[in-house]
């Protein structure tokens, strides 16, 4: 049987599995002033879950992390069971990052019982990805409302390269009057510019040579976006980009505004071009968050 606690020597990280003890530390009433930075993940870290903890260690007292597959946000022939886990080697990053508190919950844990309420994204859950996996995000908004309610943060820190995932937390945040503050994270990539992802050790040598071409389709569109071309237009060029010089097969590109996700009759303001690619093992997604400006743009995520 697991025990609720662990302690690690290591920078005295302790180990948490029960939502009771972790409520119980982190009550509101007892942190005498102590700000708490939370950083919610599937496991199996990189660089990317890593620079959450690094931006959430710079602004807060305690640095919170869960890992936890949630299987809520699988759908039926996706990969749940397959999803890498690697709970020694996660413990051991969590600890040198810098992390304070790591709660790694079992899904009895979470999901004890099933009373048969739902939470139901609104229509920015009806584009891109969850277009294509109906009641993902209802899963997702599920496991983070919990997770918000068990941890209770001061700020929770969220990667971009998500950006779908991202905008519905930030709405749903805002307008159930949630008591954390959302903070955008940039994408973390590798040299060769392919966003990091735990999925990435899935995909075989050669898809791993033409991974990279996903974020160089996506900065031509963000040009012809600069430039001014049809909405259609720069989908296509994009997909077309990622067809000709990959074995990937499209899921979709769509140019969106952002954070809305809405339909752009033409290139202006802050918008998103996001495409995921299915690959024999795995899917990949990737973004890019631009603005126009005065014929050029900006790339949002580069900000921070």
């Amino acid at each position: 049987m697991e025990v609720a606690t662990e302690m690690h020597e290591l920078n005295n990280l302790t180990v948490i599995h029960s939502i009771q003890e972790l409520q119980a530390r982190l009550d509101r009433n007892e942190r005498q002033g102590r700000t708490v930075g939370f950083v919610p993940t599937m496991g199996f870290l990189h660089e990317g879950h890593l620079s959450l903890v690094e931006q959430a260690r710079k602004h807060n007292d305690v640095v919170v992390m869960s890992i936890f597959v949630n299987p809520a946000q699988f759908g039926p022939g996706e990969d749940y069971d397959a999803y890498p886990r690697d709970t020694e080697r996660d413990t051991q990053l969590a600890a040198e990052a810098g992390v304070d508190i790591l709660f790694m919950p079992t899904p009895e844990e979470m999901y004890p019982q099933e009373g048969g309420i739902h939470i139901l994204p609104g229509t920015q859950a009806s584009m891109l990805c969850g277009a294509s996996r109906p009641g993902h995000f209802d899963g997702v908004l599920k496991v983070v409302l919990k997770l918000f309610n068990i941890v209770d943060p001061d700020r929770s820190y969220f990667g971009m390269k998500d950006a779908q995932q991202l905008a519905i937390i930030e709405t749903f945040v805002r307008d159930f009057n949630l008591r954390t503050d959302i903070v955008r994270v940039p994408t973390v990539r590798e040299q060769d510019g392919l966003a990091k992802s735990s999925r990435n050790v899935h995909l075989t040598a050669m898809e791993r040579k033409e991974a990279p071409i996903i974020q160089q389709a996506l900065q031509q569109g963000a040009l012809l976006f600069a430039e001014g071309h049809a909405v259609a237009e720069i989908e296509k060029q994009v997909a077309e980009h990622i067809v000709a010089n990959s074995s990937g097969c499209i899921d979709y590109v769509s140019l969106l505004s952002y954070p809305a996700l809405t339909a752009l009759d033409e290139p202006k303001g802050e918008a998103i071009i996001a495409c995921a690619v299915k690959f024999e093992r795995t899917r990949l997604i990737d973004n890019i968050i631009i603005t126009k400006k005065d014929g050029s743009y900006v790339q949002n995520d580069d900000e921070q």
